[in-house]
């Protein structure tokens, strides 16, 4: 997070270096309405129109979100005209002289290749056309180049040349962080991969078996467990959406303990407790149901008694709080810290680390698993789930097919 801070920052001083040259360069005597100087008034209208600009951009270089950011891009830099491009075409064209588009295309070859901008004079047989003059930044990322900033004026001027490149560095981060939102993206969905692969086959064979045991003796039995699964199983391998729902997970997870039930009986009880008004949290997908499937693992390995399970769910201000304990065998903390860590990979250890990392992931270090055991003292394990964080929604309900 703090990379991510010191990089926004080096991303905003430029526009900041922009605003303040504007300010100075069209300052007036006269009062702006309370915005205070004209330096402080043009640091306003600079970094209000960046932040116009930055959305589209955090979905990476296309031809949408180049067509939705030209203009914002244009008028910071005040320019008659202002393209971006990628490394074959033109994506997004604003202002006047659209027609020197090919002539811009065939002088990017040396700019792909070195990733220096340049200036150079355009060709132009219109009589009507204004422009004289272009300016090219490219646009990288991981000192790849993906595209460039193109702004053309009447005049060659060397501030130009140099708001451009401080323009184009700023679209840059952008992109970067585009880039990095997509690679949480791919990871959070490998590590979902990874839990529907932990889904033992010893549960669904044992699951079917338990069906089947009930098919002669009371058909019915057999029918609603059969559903059970078939929902559970449904919910578990979805595959629209990162986030769902705390009702969504409480009731996957019911139909999972409907199961584990079925088999083992009066040896497990499970009791819930939930404040109805934390059932429309968002959550990454899968995040409490491996907890669950945990608890009923060491709740019920080892021991011939019975084993209870709680689950609650409160309400704790701006965050619902989430405990699952078991009464079972526990664990020792040191094994339990180098299963967290990923320093050991035991059966059934890659739920609790991979639930503890996309937590981190999504809502910050603070908001990892918080664990409470010791051999033969069972487990508790507590989550804060934030009720609201940008960029946490839920997908919505699972479709019917």
């Amino acid at each position: 997070m703090s990379g991510f801070l010191a990089g926004l920052c080096v991303a905003v001083l430029p526009l900041l270096a922009a605003g303040f040259w504007l300010g100075r360069r069209t300052a007036r005597p006269e009062n702006l309405g309370g915005l205070g100087t004209p330096v402080e008034h043009a640091t306003f209208e600079t970094l209000h129109t960046a932040s116009l600009a930055a959305p589209p951009l955090r979905a990476g270089l296309t031809g949408e979100t180049a067509r939705k950011s030209a203009r914002r891009l244009r008028t910071l830099l005040g320019t008659d005209a202002l393209c971006l491009t990628d490394q074959d075409t033109v994506l997004a064209w604003d202002g006047l002289g659209e027609h020197h588009r090919t002539e811009i295309m065939e002088r990017l070859g040396s700019l792909l290749e070195t990733g220096r901008g340049e200036a150079f004079r355009l060709k132009c047989d219109e009589p009507d056309c204004s422009l004289r003059w272009a300016v090219v930044a490219p646009l990288t990322v991981d000192d790849r180049v993906h595209g460039a900033l193109v702004a053309c004026a009447p005049r060659e001027s060397a501030v130009l040349v140099r708001a451009a490149g401080e323009v184009a560095r700023w679209v840059s981060v952008q992109l970067e962080l585009a880039d990095l939102d997509q690679s949480r993206t791919r990871l959070i969905e490998a590590e979902i991969k990874a839990l529907r692969a932990q889904i033992s086959p010893h549960f669904i064979f044992n699951s079917l078996a338990v069906i089947a045991s009930f098919v002669r003796t009371d058909p019915e039995r057999a029918r609603e467990l059969l559903l059970e699964f078939a929902d559970f199983t449904r919910y578990s391998f979805r595959r629209h959406g990162d986030f769902t729902t705390l009702a969504d997970e409480l009731h996957a997870i019911d139909h999972y303990l409907a199961l584990v039930r079925a088999r083992f009986g009066d040896r497990l009880s499970v009791t819930l407790q939930i404040a109805p008004e934390v059932l429309p949290v968002a959550l990454p997908f899968l995040c409490l149901q491996p907890l669950v499937e945990n608890a009923v693992k060491h709740g019920l390995e080892g021991k011939t008694d019975k084993s209870h399970i709680s689950i609650t769910a409160q309400d704790a201000g701006a965050e619902a709080l989430v405990v699952i304990e078991d009464n079972g065998t526990g664990m020792d903390p040191d094994r339990l810290r180098r299963i967290l860590a990923g320093e050991v990979s035991p059966s059934g250890g890659i739920g609790l680390s991979n639930v503890d990392d996309r937590l981190r992931q999504v809502y910050g270090d603070e908001y990892g698993l918080v664990i409470e055991t010791a051999v033969g003292a069972g487990m508790k394990i507590t989550a804060r789930l934030p009720k609201y964080q940008p960029g946490v929604h839920s997908a919505g309900p699972l479709p019917r097919e």
